[in-house]
C-alpha cells in the first residue's frame, strides 16, 4: 500500500506533488532509501542516486473483481494516466513513451540495467513509461543545465494488488533499452 490509497484520484494534486519532486534534491548517493509511513508501513518515496520515486495515486484492491469489473476498475487507472499525460503534455510538449518490456527480461535475466529500470523493477512498477525531459525545475521550459527528467506510469504488480500512478524524477536521460 501507498500513501495514496483511498485519495481520489486529482490532476491539480498530481501535478502539484510532481512539482516538489522537481524542486527537490535528488541524493548524490545510495543505496535507495524507501520512506514509508512508520505504523502502516505504506509507502511515500523512494529516493536513490539522482532518483526520487513516488506515488501519485493507488487504487481500491482488485480482490474479488472479475471479468467486467476488472476491467473496468482497470480502466480508472489507464483514465487517470491519461488525463496525468495530456496535462503535461500542455506544460512540456509532447512525452516519449519508454517500454518495460527489456527490463522486466533484464530483471528475469539478472542482468545489469540503469538505476531507474532497476528501482521500477525492484518495486514491482512495471508499466511503460510516459517520459519528458530534460525539464527545468526552476519552470515548465527545457533547458540544460539543471535538468531533470519526468516519468509517469501505472500499473499492478498481480492481479488483485490496487494499481498504482507513479512518478519518478531523475537527473539522467530516460531511454529505451536495447534489447
Amino acid at each position: 500500500m501507498t500513501t495514496r490509497a483511498g485519495e481520489t484520484f486529482e490532476i491539480a494534486r498530481a501535478v502539484s506533488d510532481i512539482d516538489s519532486l522537481l524542486t527537490r534534491p535528488l541524493p548524490e548517493a545510495g543505496p535507495a532509501v524507501r520512506e514509508e509511513v512508520p505504523v502502516t508501513e505504506e509507502w511515500a518515496l523512494t529516493m536513490d542516486r539522482g532518483l526520487l520515486l513516488a506515488p501519485l495515486w493507488e487504487s481500491d484492491s482488485f480482490t474479488g473483481l472479475y471479468d467486467f469489473e476488472w476491467e473496468a476498475a482497470s480502466e480508472v487507472g489507464e483514465r487517470n494516466l491519461a488525463a496525468l499525460v495530456a496535462e503535461l503534455d500542455r506544460r512540456w510538449g509532447p512525452h516519449r513513451s519508454v517500454g518495460m518490456r527489456v527490463p522486466i527480461n533484464r530483471k528475469i535475466a539478472d542482468e545489469a540495467m540503469p538505476l531507474l529500470f532497476r528501482t521500477l523493477c525492484d518495486g514491482d512498477f512495471l508499466g511503460d513509461l510516459s517520459v519528458w525531459g530534460p525539464v527545468d525545475p526552476a519552470g515548465p521550459a527545457a533547458g540544460p543545465t539543471g535538468s531533470r527528467w519526468v516519468a509517469v506510469s501505472v500499473n499492478q504488480c498481480d492481479g488483485d494488488a490496487p494499481m498504482v500512478l507513479t512518478v519518478a524524477v531523475t537527473d539522467r536521460p530516460i531511454t529505451e533499452l536495447d534489447d
